[in-house]
């Protein structure tokens, strides 16, 4: 194995590289089928581009957005999806699709603790807790906006950890922040950074704060997901339907087990092979890297790609025979008395997600509770349903005698759940995205991208499309949120920038800028 340099523009050895120009007999292959997956290959359709193929290891098309129907007629998703865009074509594909097969709901969401529920967002809504608490976050909040907490101001903050102490101060951070967010991300915060942030964690200003606990002023319209679209048999008939409208071009069970980046031949499981000339890859990242690319690739960029962090995640499906006690949509638990931080009553979204399928004459209803998992945050599987019910009991959720009510349970484990933007996310990116674009691999998605503020099923499938569009039509990427630009001594450079599209729906004032400031560069081998 030749050693080489990471970065793009610098690497001088021969290798199968990309010009950047996708011609009509140019073989296109996608690993994945997922939304990134689904919304490269529809968008190739679309564009007369038919030399194309999709694979996947799976024996059912949506990934991570994938819904199952079990045994007992209750309907699961892969964690708490709901659909919200901020694209024009995810929105027209999505009517297309679905005519007026989805439930339009109206966001009811709430934070559990102190044994009460607290309305979303809890940082606005602190005039539920009780007295004393209610004082330590004012208190803490007053002292952090005013210069006199931990961290001066958010912008002298290093890291995610720093900036909840410099924006919500030391009350809100013991009581929600860190106990919540490291709840879902098994990572302590410090090893986090601040940038994925953007809509993500409502922010607040002390006159705002005041003001609802003086004038016990609710506080609970904020975010970009007020009303959501839900597809009435799940999540994963919306993606369902795309890959049957290109099925002609998806191969599924085909395992990836080698792509030779020199020769451009990817080989697969039962050892059949694909070539290619440009390959779309929605895989993770790391694993792609260090595991599956072969040929000329320098040890550097295998060592950099593993420095990136994840999280796994259980989804735990517990079906219910009784009507369903509650309106609410997904409610966030920060306490210690439940593993999971977010539980959804799934069976309100539709009524086609029960055995009954009666509407407001159900006879069950359905909780889908999520917990996460790190070397940081272990999670003993074989007690992992059983610690939820009782989690449910503690949390209030399941009243005096329901677990006797109890006729399913349902258990997934994602390896792969939410991918950690640490401290050095962006430089590694830096090094790694611009080497294999250089040889016609595009990375993109979910984990493919490793952005999680551009990692909603509405960003990842445009992910997809806006790589077809940059490959077929020239038009830069907005969603991923990273441009190319030559460096003094000639070298290619990936920068950072705000996406358009990050946040969950961050919005910007119109003819707002933003400055794009690059990755610091690191010493490399």
């Amino acid at each position: 194995m030749t050693e080489r340099s990471s970065n793009a523009g610098t690497d001088n050895t021969t290798g199968s590289r990309w010009d950047g120009n996708l011609k009509p007999e140019h073989r296109v292959l996608i690993v994945g089928s997922g939304p990134t997956g689904l919304g490269a290959g529809v968008r190739l359709k679309e564009l007369g581009h038919d030399n194309f193929l999709i694979v996947d290891r799976n024996t059912y098309i949506g990934g991570l957005a994938a819904s199952f129907t079990d045994d007992a007629g209750f309907t699961w998703d892969i964690g708490g999806h709901v659909m919200f865009s901020h694209y024009d074509y995810y929105d027209k594909l999505f009517d297309t699709l679905m005519g007026d097969e989805f439930s339009l709901n109206d966001r009811e969401s709430w934070v559990r603790m102190f044994d009460r529920w607290v309305p979303y967002p809890f940082q606005n809504n602190i005039r539920y807790l009780p007295k004393q608490a209610a004082y330590e976050c004012l208190s803490g909040l007053i002292k952090a906006q005013t210069g006199q907490g931990k961290v001066k101001s958010h912008q002298d903050a290093t890291n995610f950890g720093e900036f909840i102490d410099a924006v919500f101060g030391e009350g809100i951070a013991k009581h929600f922040m860190r106990p919540y967010n490291f709840k879902v991300w098994a990572h302590p915060p410090e090893m986090m950074n601040k940038q994925w942030i953007g809509e993500r964690v409502a922010v607040l200003d002390i006159d705002r704060a005041l003001k609802n606990v003086v004038l016990e002023t609710d506080d609970f319209g904020w975010g970009p997901n007020n009303r959501f679209k839900y597809p009435l048999k799940g999540t994963g008939e919306f993606y369902r339907r795309m890959g049957e409208s290109i099925r002609d071009h998806i191969a599924l069970d085909r395992d990836v087990k080698a792509i030779d980046v020199d020769a451009k031949i990817v080989t697969f499981a039962d050892g059949s092979t694909e070539s290619y000339d440009v390959l779309i890859s929605a895989m993770p990242l790391d694993v792609l890297c260090k595991d599956v690319l072969t040929g000329e690739v320098p040890e550097t960029l295998r060592v950099r790609a593993a420095e990136l962090r994840h999280s796994s995640g259980y989804m735990i499906g517990i079906g219910i025979k009784r009507p369903c006690p509650s309106t609410k949509s997904w409610m966030y638990f920060p306490e210690s008395n439940c593993p999971f931080y977010r539980v959804t009553y799934l069976s309100n979204y539709s009524p086609y997600l029960t055995p009954d399928q009666t509407g407001d004459n159900a006879t069950h209803y359905s909780l889908l509770c999520e917990v996460s998992e790190s070397e940081h945050k272990p999670v003993d599987a074989a007690r992992v349903v059983e610690e939820t019910i009782t989690g449910l009991e503690n949390a209030g959720l399941l009243e005096p005698g329901e677990r006797d009510d109890i006729c399913d349970t349902w258990l997934y484990r994602a390896e792969y759940a939410y991918p950690t933007p640490a401290v050095d996310r962006d430089a590694i990116l830096s090094d790694v995205i611009p080497w294999l674009e250089a040889r016609g691999i595009f990375s993109r998605g979910r984990f493919g991208m490793w952005k999680y503020e551009v990692a909603n099923t509405d960003h990842t499938l445009m992910q997809g499309v806006e790589a077809v569009n940059r490959l077929i039509e020239g038009e830069a990427e907005t969603t991923i949120g990273i441009i190319y630009a030559a460096t003094e001594d000639g070298r290619e450079a990936a920068i950072h920038e705000r996406p358009a599209h990050a946040g969950s729906g961050e919005k910007r004032l119109a003819g707002q800028t933003v400055e794009a400031k690059a990755t610091p560069a690191k010493a490399r081998g």
